[in-house]
C-alpha cells in the first residue's frame, strides 16, 4: 500500500510533514504519547492511535537515512519516533533504518589501486596487515584520523583509568565513517598466515580500550543498553539485516552482498556493540561483541542465539575471507545466454529435428546461473536435485553426443558418416530430454 511513494531521508520527510497542518500536528501528537509510555499504553489512547494510522499514510512511515550523512542523528530519531510505535514490543531483528546498499567489493576493488598487489597467490609471503598500516599512512586523511583514534584509546587517564572509552568511541567512529571503505576494510579484514598478522589486525581498533572491560555483561543486557542509543540501535539493526545468514543464497548472505555485511559491520564499531576477532587464530575466524550468555536465566537460548549471529555467522565469515583474498561473488546477469550449445551445422550436414534444434531449453535458467556462479567460484552447492545439473560443458557435450567430433567433419564422407549414427543418437537425446 505505500511502494508507490520514492521514499526520501527522513530530515526531509520531517520538512514535508511540517509544511502540512495535518501531518505535522499528528505527528507532535504522536511525539508527546512515545514520551515515556510503552507501546500498549500508547495505544490504548485513541488519540494516539489515531495519529499513527494517519502518518503511515505520509512521506516518515518510508523514509530512510544515509550513515554517516550531516544530520544522521536527527533523521534516525525521527525514524524511531514512527517506528517504535509500530513495532509489537522488543523485536530479535529490526528492520534497518538505512538505505540499502547497492555498492559491491568488487567495486571496492575496482576504486583503488592499492589492490593491485592483494593476490595471495603472488604475493603470499607478505604480510597484508602491515601493508594496510603503510597504505593508510599514505593517505592523509586516513593517517590523520588513524593516528587520534590510536592516540585516544591509548591515552592513560588515571592509574584506575587506563583510557577514555567514550572518546576512544568516538575517535573510532569517527575515523570508519570519514575514510573509505578501500582503506577501513583493508585494515580490519585484512588475510594472515601467521599469528603476527593476525594479532596485528586483532590490534587494529585498540581492543585494550575499545573493546574488552573487567567483566563480560550479558549479551542480552549489551543489546538493551545498545538499543537505548538511536545511532547504537540503528547499527545494530542493520548488521542483522545486512548480514543475517541467509540459505537461499550462495554465499549465505542477504542478496550475496559481501559489501554490505561488512559495511554493517565496521559501522558497529565504537559503540557498546563494538565487534572483535576473539584471538590471533589464522586457521579459524570467530567475531563477537564483549559479553556471555552467563546468568540469562529463561533467556539463554535467546541469548545464545543472538550471540551466534557475531561468532557462527557463515555469511560474516564468507565475507571477510572473500575481501582478504580480493575476489568477490559474480552475479550473473538476469538473462544470461545458456552455456550449454550444440556445435554449429555446416552445409553438407542434414538439419537436426525441431525438438533437438531447442534443446538447450530443458535447463532451468537458474540452475545455469548458480552453475555458472559454482563454476567460476569453485563454490559448494548443498546435495539437491539441481546439483546433478551442475556439470562442465565439457562433460555434457562428451555425455550427451559422444560422436560430435564427427559432427564438424568436412572430409568426404563425413556427412553420411553422421547421418549413419543420428539414428541411435535420437532415441538418447529425447530420453535425456523427457528427464
Amino acid at each position: 500500500p505505500h511502494g508507490w511513494r520514492v521514499p526520501v531521508d527522513c530530515v526531509r520527510a520531517n520538512e514535508l510533514c511540517a509544511a502540512e497542518p495535518s501531518c505535522s500536528s499528528r505527528y507532535r501528537t504522536l511525539r508527546q504519547c512515545l514520551a515515556g509510555r510503552d507501546r500498549n499504553t500508547m495505544l490504548a489512547n485513541k488519540e494516539c492511535q489515531a495519529a499513527l494510522e494517519v502518518l503511515q499514510e505520509s512521506p516518515l512511515y518510508d523514509c530512510r537515512c544515509k550513515r554517516g550523512m550531516k544530520k544522521e542523528l536527527q533523521c534516525l530519531q525521527i525514524y524511531w519516533s514512527i517506528h517504535l510505535g509500530l513495532t509489537e514490543g522488543e523485536e530479535f531483528y529490526e528492520a534497518s533504518p538505512y538505505e540499502p546498499v547497492t555498492s559491491r567489493l568488487s567495486d571496492i576493488f575496482r576504486l583503488a589501486s592499492i589492490f593491485s598487489g592483494m593476490d595471495p597467490a603472488t604475493n603470499s609471503k607478505s604480510n597484508h596487515c602491515l601493508d594496510a598500516a603503510k597504505a593508510c599512512n599514505l593517505n592523509d586523511n586516513c593517517k590523520r584520523l588513524r593516528s587520534g583514534y590510536i592516540s585516544t584509546c591509548s591515552k592513560e587517564i588515571s592509574a584506575t583509568e587506563h583510557c577514555s572509552r567514550r572518546k576512544c568511541h568516538k575517535a573510532l567512529r569517527q575515523f570508519f565513517d570519514r575514510v573509505p571503505s578501500e582503506y577501513t576494510y583493508r585494515l580490519l579484514f585484512c588475510s594472515c598466515k601467521d599469528q603476527a598478522c593476525a594479532e596485528r589486525r586483532r590490534q587494529t581498533i585498540v581492543p585494550s580500550c575499545s573493546y574488552e572491560d573487567k567483566e563480560k555483561p550479558n549479551c542480552l543486557d549489551l543489546r538493551n543498553t545498545c538499543r537505548t542509543d538511536h545511532l547504537c540501535r540503528s547499527r545494530l539493526a542493520d548488521f542483522h539485516t545486512n548480514c543475517q545468514a541467509s540459505f537461499q543464497s550462495l554465499t549465505s548472505c542477504p542478496g550475496d552482498n559481501y559489501q554490505a555485511c561488512l559495511g554493517s559491520y565496521a559501522g558497529l564499531i565504537g559503540f557498546d556493540m563494538t565487534p572483535n576477532y576473539v584471538d590471533a587464530s589464522t586457521t579459524s575466524i570467530t567475531i563477537s561483541p564483549w559479553c556471555s550468555c552467563k546468568g540469562s536465566g529463561n533467556m539463554e537460548e535467546e541469548c545464545e542465539k543472538f550471540l551466534r549471529d557475531f561468532t557462527e555467522n557463515p555469511c560474516l565469515r564468507n565475507a571477510i575471507q572473500a575481501f582478504g583474498n580480493g575476489t568477490d561473488v559474480n552475479l550473473s546477469p538476469k538473462n544470461p545466454s545458456p552455456p550449454i550449445t550444440l556445435p554449429p551445422k555446416t552445409e553438407k550436414s542434414p538439419a537436426l529435428p525441431d525438438d533437438i534444434n531447442d534443446s538447450n531449453t530443458m535447463y532451468d535458467t537458474s540452475v545455469i546461473t548458480t552453475c555458472t556462479s559454482v563454476q567460476e567460484h569453485g563454490l559448494k552447492l548443498n546435495k539437491s536435485k539441481e546439483q546433478s545439473l551442475c556439470y562442465s560443458e565439457t562433460q555434457l557435450t562428451t555425455d550427451i553426443m559422444p560422436d560430435q567430433k564427427t559432427f564438424v567433419d568436412q572430409k568426404a564422407g563425413g556427412s553420411q558418416h553422421w547421418a549413419g549414427r543420428t539414428l541411435p543418437i535420437v532415441p538418447i537425446l529425447l530420453l535425456m530430454l523427457a528427464l
